[in-house]
């Protein structure tokens, strides 16, 4: 008779929903994992991309040992060594990087491919402890941090959704992205008749759901808010009282957004005038309305002036007061799971260098101080980052020592020196805290660890202890590394014993009138992306995350690729017909960055005068063109946000 066991367990990946799982355990094995029925959010279901996460462990692709490089950088060409060379070279080549340059030589390059305490934060203690670069940067939500940091509120409770009479899902596309929410904004619809309404360029699943689509012209999105600001100021819509307890210059915007007139906005987000007075009246009466906003409109050189626009109009409108009203982009614990990297390991305060700029820093012949090693966790920069080219011919350098901790082979890791094989979700303790809701999760392994993988905090300990450093910081266990970065009222023993407990923030409040915050001060833009030089028959890219991919994960795996079909642009009848292009046709995909080879999706669900290639695919011997990000520039927001959703190309037949 089968050994049976289910082991309580979290999904890592950077995605709102952070689902509690059960992985389901047979003779050792994980059978399945399933969502966690009594999880409030979770509900008993994953979602289309990890339901089936087991194949990612038991994957026959997955690095399971440790590996260095024996071929041209890029080539693809590794030897498998053992730990013990892994390490010892390891040491060795940042010890060389040191002496020879400085410990700020040395740089992390990271993100959310795990979003937990221990897999995200543990090998930064090792940096820190060597005096390394610090890392700053966000590949998305930029203007979000930002906003945030600057005292506005862009979350709430989603389990109040269900209290709105109005929704509107701004640039989100909710079934694809974070589906769990769909339930509590569904049931707003059945308690309270509320209306959804979705503001995409794109029909998407979320869009088709809605009671209503907008589909405006990509980046109009700050002049849509903008204008509805207008009306509310001009039609005496506003909650004054409220707003100006809130925000210190409601004049200033006033007289910001008074050049958006519908007709203006109209023109600018090609849609009807009468569409966004409607819009704005209808926002505005409602009690209360809130606004769902996605990272796609802020992928672009003016985000701030969209984030901005949104908190302003949640605001303004006085639905920010009520349950259920508001605005929700980033619904986030009170907790700072970053506190398990130990930033104060670090003997002196050293410089911070920007991720995202990653293919500038790796190329820079004239600084003095240039990177000589690596350090690579918890993304694939080679796919995700923009001018994807250029961050590769960095990454062949000869003299640029590269560390890659990872579970396939991904393009970054074709790059690499030496490779460490990382452990799965299922095989390690860790601790994950959401960006989407409320609920602190717990990850409790489910197997042992497979071939040689390790987890990121056992490579910690390894690669400090060849190297010397004995802080006692540096060989703490995975759950004190997590537990360091949860607050005393949220014990580690009670969250692994329970898998979950919510831990939601104290209510904002009235601020103090020192405290007020500023609306104005990012202006919508005239008009974007600029066209100055771009042909006239240039076609705005998107390029929005798929159905079956979590940004770059799951772009290798056989059953996602399968329903994902493969990469294929998709663009509307009217601009095919244009070109003379027949669905299902090869076509080349071009700008000053790059070309890019496809196929054509020839759809209704996008407007003219736009395209989009969803997905973060990967190279692969059969198809080099499929990156997205080959065709972006290196551009960025003045907060700091790539402008992934500023691209113009033009599209023919290949």
């Amino acid at each position: 008779m089968a050994d049976k066991q289910t082991i309580k367990g979290c999904c890592p990946l950077d995605c709102p929903d952070t689902c509690a799982w059960i992985a389901h355990v047979e003779d050792g094995k994980v059978v399945r994992v399933t969502g966690d029925k009594d999880h409030p959010f979770t509900r008993g279901v994953l979602c289309a991309k990890v339901n089936d996460y087991p194949a990612r462990t038991y994957s026959p692709d997955r690095l399971l040992y440790p590996l260095r490089r024996a071929g041209k950088k890029g080539s693809g060409q590794f030897e498998r060594i053992s730990w013990e060379e892994a390490v010892d070279t390891i040491a060795a080549r940042f010890d060389q990087v040191i002496n020879e340059h400085g410990a700020e030589a040395l740089m992390p390059v990271t993100y959310f491919g795990s979003m937990g305490a221990a897999q995200k934060h543990a090998p930064m203690r090792l940096l820190n402890a060597l005096g390394a670069s610090d890392m700053h940067g966000n590949i998305c939500g930029a203007p979000s941090i930002a906003i945030l940091g600057d005292g506005h509120e862009i979350g709430f409770d989603p389990e109040d959704y269900i209290h709105a009479k109005l929704i509107i899902l701004w640039g989100v596309n909710v079934l694809t992205t974070g589906h769990h929410h769909w339930h509590f904004l569904s049931e707003a619809r059945k308690r309270n008749g509320a209306r959804i309404i979705c503001i995409d360029p794109r029909r998407t699943r979320t869009a088709a759901q809605c009671d209503q689509h907008i589909a405006i012209r990509p980046g109009s999105d700050a002049a849509l808010a903008a204008g509805m600001a207008r009306i509310l100021f001009k039609e005496n819509l506003t909650d004054l009282d409220y707003a100006g307890q809130i925000a210190h210059d409601l004049d200033a915007y006033r007289e910001q957004v008074e050049p958006w007139t519908p007709e203006r906005v109209a023109e600018a987000c090609g849609i009807e005038a009468e569409t966004v007075i409607s819009l704005a009246r209808d926002f505005a009466s409602a009690e209360p309305a809130m606004i769902r906003s996605g990272i796609g409109p802020q992928q672009n050189a003016f985000g701030e002036s969209v984030v901005w626009g949104l908190s302003a109009l949640s605001i303004l409108s006085g639905h920010a007061r009520s349950k259920g009203g508001g605005l929700s982009i980033f619904n986030l614990p009170d907790i700072n799971l970053g506190l398990s990297a130990r930033a104060d390991l670090k003997q002196e305060k050293t410089r911070s260098l920007d991720m995202t700029r990653l293919s500038e820093i790796l190329n820079d012949e004239t600084t003095a101080n240039p990177v000589k090693g690596l350090l690579v966790w918890g993304t694939n920069p080679a796919v995700v980052l923009p001018n994807s080219a250029e961050i590769r011919r960095g990454l062949e350098r000869e003299d640029l020592f590269t560390v890659v901790l990872e579970h396939f082979m991904t393009d970054t890791a074709r790059y690499a020196d030496i490779i460490l094989p990382s452990t799965t979700q299922l095989e390690h303790f860790d601790v994950v805290s959401p960006w989407g809701h409320y609920y602190m999760a717990a990850n409790n392994p489910a197997i042992a660890p497979l071939g040689e993988s390790k987890s990121h905090g056992e490579i910690m300990r390894l690669v400090a202890r060849r190297m010397g450093l004995n802080h006692p910081a540096m060989q703490e266990s995975d759950e004190e590394i997590a537990a360091a970065g949860l607050p005393p009222e949220l014990p580690l023993e009670a969250l692994k014993k329970e898998g979950w407990r919510k831990h939601a923030p104290a209510p904002a409040g009235i601020p103090a009138p020192d405290k007020r915050i500023s609306l104005a001060g990012y202006p919508a833009p005239a008009a974007t992306p600029s066209r100055d030089g771009a042909a006239a028959d240039s076609l705005h890219l998107l390029t929005p995350k798929s159905h079956y991919f979590l940004n770059s994960s799951f772009a290798n795996m056989a059953r996602q690729q399968q329903a994902e079909g493969g990469p294929k642009l998709e663009m509307s009848s009217e601009d095919a017909a244009m070109r003379n292009l027949a669905d299902g046709q090869s076509i080349v995909i071009r700008n000053g960055q790059g070309t890019l080879k496809t196929a054509l999706n020839i759809s209704e669900n996008i407007r003219p005068g736009t395209v989009s290639l969803s997905g973060k695919w990967w190279s692969s011997k059969d198809n080099d063109d499929a990156v997205g990000n080959f065709l972006v520039p290196s551009a960025w927001s003045p907060t700091g946000q790539p402008a992934f959703n500023d691209v113009l190309v033009q599209v023919e037949s290949a």
